[in-house]
């Protein structure tokens, strides 16, 4: 096999040429499978399982074919580029998974570090916390009250994972059991610390925590006590620059007692194992999200590994309704992070006959043919156009947009955001007439024409824009949207936010920008953690590996009254049979019977910079 006839990208080529300089002598087969190694990892997986691709051609237009598994596996075990876990390899081959070193340590180190915090429980005043939870979720009539079980197990853990659609009260529960947590040291300080992995969804969690605790029924010392500011992880951490090291890690920890961490199904492997190594031992971690939203846009679905084998077994049951009060469904748990964690299943955004809450349930469970069929009743919040045409969504989208139009050319930024909030449609790519790019072109072109700006003009009242990199020194993060308005100087791009505005907007001049893009349409990606009063969700015309069950999910339910969807029913059976599973093992370390798994072995100092490439 000639390796410089396979269709391989310049990163594939770049590690094969690495590889091939620590061994001038490796078999191609360990080349190739390095190689397909590395566009795993580009597509979101950890790891490169030898049995899903054994006896495959991977690339269908080369007649390479990858041997029978247990051939392959001997070939790998026999290089000197693969070693076993432990071992100081580039390649690490472990129970059938094929990793490079540096996320094979990542997935390891954080099993066993969210094992131990798990295991490690701290003291708890249970009447002093019964009373909290009856007192802060007293508003609650479900049996049983999910956000007290979650509550109660975030102050009794040192780890807590909460999930739940939208509208389930995350942020409701978080605010209140930090309140009781802060009950619970007696007067004493907590350093409490709130995250998330991006500027936009740390400036909401911040916002939703500092208007949710003024109702909250507690001491005005309580109220004082809890934060209102909230970090990126990568600012939280110390991140530096391109490289893979952050200024806190195991020897130089965050000084924080709980750390709340928002849209932790958007926190990717490496990042997550970095912020636990982070944390002291004796601190409290909370995650918050959604486990059926889509995944990190890297490698990884931690947060949805972290969910599976949850339940409560008998003795966490007891525990549990002695504390609150509520009758606690006992399932014995598969993971041994089991009843760390707590799904929010009551939907205070959708009622029970919602047709948006409804259609979400029919996507998750994989129903097809219930969810083309939901969308044929005519629900008065669910829309569908089945033969979608480019020019026909062009007219809908400048019907759509035209009461922002109209906000923005008054001036006012309050008015022009609310009106962009009202509606917004979202794309499952970013390419072609269906996409973000070609949506975005097309409706700017006709709202030129219209307002008679130039063709080659960039700036024009009404445009809006999503920045693209972070700027800490404007206060600007990737995924934050700003429009262009008039004001007393000129046109201006208008970000929401405390700023100099009376409002609250805070005005930039264009040039200042960092790299954006017009943001007429956005991808569903990029609109994880946002609400809009209406979205339109447009899909793809041909077969697209992006549409999957978790993308529908999380586009129909960006929407809090109603969703429109643009998309063949091809598109929309494919997108609901599809179920994106990321090849990792990190579900298979924490379950209850893991694969045994030896201890770490400490690497020794030379080489850490060759490996580091890996």
């Amino acid at each position: 096999m000639n390796l410089s006839d396979l269709p391989l990208g310049p990163l594939e080529r770049a590690l094969v040429d690495s590889l091939r300089r620590l061994d001038p002598a490796a078999e191609p087969l360990v080349l190739a499978s390095a190689a397909l190694l590395c566009a795993a990892l580009d597509n979101g997986d950890v790891c490169l399982p030898l049995a899903r691709r054994a006896g495959q051609r991977p690339w269908p237009e080369h007649a390479f074919c990858l041997p029978p598994l247990a051939e392959w596996q001997a070939r790998l075990e026999a290089s000197s580029l693969v070693g076993g876990d432990g071992d100081f390899a580039p390649l690490i081959l472990e129970h059938g998974r094929l990793y490079l070193a540096r996320y094979q340590a990542y997935e390891r180190q954080l099993a066993e570090q969210l094992l131990l915090r798990a295991a490690d429980l701290p003291e708890v005043d249970e009447t002093q916390l019964s009373e909290s939870l009856t007192r802060l979720f007293a508003f609650n009539a479900q049996q049983p009250d999910w956000q007290r079980l979650a509550a109660a197990q975030a102050v009794r853990r040192r780890l807590a994972v909460i999930s739940g659609g939208p509208g389930t009260g995350k942020t409701t529960t978080v605010v209140r059991l930090l309140a009781a947590l802060l009950e619970q040291s007696a007067g004493a300080p907590l350093a409490i610390g709130l995250a998330a992995p991006t500027g936009k969804a740390a400036a909401r969690m911040a916002e939703a925590i500092r208007n949710a605790k003024a109702s909250l029924p507690v001491d005005e010392a309580i109220k004082a006590a809890l934060p209102d500011q909230a970090r990126t992880l990568h600012r939280l951490l110390g991140s530096r620059g391109d490289s893979p090291q952050v200024r806190h890690n195991a020897s130089n920890p965050l000084a924080l007692d709980v750390l709340v961490v928002d849209e932790a199904s958007m926190v990717d492997l490496a990042l997550m194992a970095k912020l636990i190594d982070a944390l002291p031992p004796s601190a409290r971690l909370i995650l918050l999200g959604d486990k059926d939203q889509l995944c990190a846009v890297e490698a990884g679905a931690v947060f949805a590994e972290l969910c599976e084998g949850r339940g409560f077994d008998a003795q966490a049951a007891a525990d549990l309704q002695r504390i609150t009060g509520q009758q606690v469904p006992v399932a014995q748990p598969t993971s041994r992070l089991g009843d760390a964690v707590v799904l929010l299943t009551h939907s205070h955004r959708f009622a029970g006959d919602s047709g948006i809450g409804e259609l979400a349930r029919r996507i998750n469970a994989g129903d097809a043919s219930g969810t083309l069929g939901l969308l044929k009743e005519q629900r008065s919040d669910l829309a569908w156009n089945a033969q979608p045409t480019p020019a026909d969504l062009l007219e809908r989208l400048d019907r759509g947009y035209a009461p922002f139009l109209a906000a923005a050319k008054t001036g006012d930024p309050q008015a022009a955001f609310a009106a962009f909030n009202g509606f917004r449609a979202l794309c499952a790519q970013r390419e072609g007439a269906w996409g973000v790019a070609g949506i975005n072109e097309a409706l700017e072109a006709r709202v030129k024409r219209r307002g008679q700006v130039a063709s080659r003009e960039r700036w024009y009242v009404g445009r809006p824009v999503m920045v693209r990199q972070n700027d800490y020194a404007l206060g600007l993060f990737n995924g934050d949207i700003g429009i262009c308005l008039h004001s007393e100087y000129g046109l201006r791009v208008f970000f929401e936010g405390e700023g100099e505005n009376e409002d609250g907007y805070r005005p930039f001049a264009p040039a200042r920008l960092p790299s954006h893009d017009s943001a007429f349409a956005m991808t569903v990606h990029k609109s994880q953690g946002s609400e809009f009063s209406e979205v339109l969700l447009v899909l793809p015309e041909q077969p697209s590996p992006l549409l999957s069950r978790s993308l529908f999910y999380t586009g129909i339910t960006r929407a809090k009254h109603k969703v429109e969807i643009w998309g063949l029913p091809a598109r929309l059976s494919e997108a609901v049979t599809t179920r994106a599973e990321r090849a990792a093992g990190l579900a298979e370390r924490l379950a209850v019977e893991p694969t045994s798994l030896p201890k770490p072995v400490a690497r020794p100092e030379t080489g850490q910079d060759q490996l580091a490439l890996f």
